[in-house]
């Protein structure tokens, strides 16, 4: 039987206030059951004329202050958020058949919060940041394999790689959530949370 909430929602909505703990349900989840990068979203920006862009990115961490990923700072997407520091993610986890929408502004993490995460990666992944022009035209494969030989040279000491000043992270900082469950017939279910005065409001949505 399809238990409900107070809201006459799937009970997988809960009856939480605050839509971060909603979101860690569902990721918590979402974990369990798909075969794959639970933690990938689809990102979407603009630039300064307001021309969209959408990559796919990994969430590496997210608590009350937002949601966070890492780049390239000279990337496409950094240069969109420089510009024009609003954006919205997009979570899909088909084995759950649900969706989560997250709208805010973007703001660079600190430097310490970078270096603790650069400190974290492997090393292959730590010389792939510096050997990598995110984006630049490439003229061939070669070019870049040469880039990480001479990364490797240079950083030997696989425990001591330091952050490239043009990597770090960015943290999209929430003013609405959204919520979304697949029903039959497409009468989707759908919770969205709005921020307002520091507050979050939850209203129910049409499918």
């Amino acid at each position: 039987m399809n238990q409900k909430n107070s809201l006459g929602l799937n009970s997988c909505f809960l009856d939480l206030n605050d839509p971060i703990q909603l979101f860690k349900a569902w990721m918590d989840e979402a974990k369990r059951t798909e075969p794959n990068d639970a933690n990938a979203l689809s990102l979407a920006t603009a630039d300064k004329n307001g021309t969209p862009s959408v990559r796919i990115v990994l969430l590496k961490n997210f608590d009350k202050n937002g949601f966070t990923f890492y780049t390239n700072l000279d990337s496409p997407k950094s240069l969109d958020i420089e510009s024009n520091p609003k954006g919205e993610m997009c979570f899909y986890w088909k084995s759950l058949e649900r969706q989560v929408r997250v709208y805010g502004s973007i703001n660079k993490v600190s430097d310490e919060m970078a270096d603790k995460y650069f400190s974290s990666r492997d090393y292959g992944s730590k010389i792939g940041a510096w050997a990598s022009e995110q984006s630049k035209i490439l003229q061939n494969k070669t070019e870049l394999l040469e880039r990480v030989e001479g990364f490797k040279k240079t950083y030997s000491e696989t425990e001591n790689v330091p952050r490239p000043e043009n990597w770090s992270g960015w943290t999209l900082e929430p003013t609405m959530i959204e919520f979304w469950l697949k029903g039959l017939n497409r009468i989707h279910e759908r919770l969205r949370y709005n921020k307002k005065l520091n507050k979050w409001e939850k209203n129910l949505l049409n499918p």
